[in-house]
């Protein structure tokens, strides 16, 4: 059985928001044993651009 767990991530013009960029958020949760399985875009503006995006983790529950 899998555990599931979502991370937003806001765009605001070519810059992140907040303190970590993708490639950060993605090595923290890989060192508490969760695996990246999608990176989804969640949100646009009205040009088109991704604004928001899901980043999507997974990791096996012990039975």
């Amino acid at each position: 059985m899998y555990q599931y767990k979502s991370v937003k991530l806001a765009i605001k013009g070519f810059v992140v928001s907040g303190l970590e960029n993708h490639n950060e958020i993605i090595d923290k949760y890989a060192k508490e044993g969760w695996r990246l399985v999608q990176i989804l875009p969640v949100k646009y503006a009205s040009n088109g651009a991704p604004m928001e995006f899901e980043i999507i983790f997974e990791r096996e529950i012990d039975n």
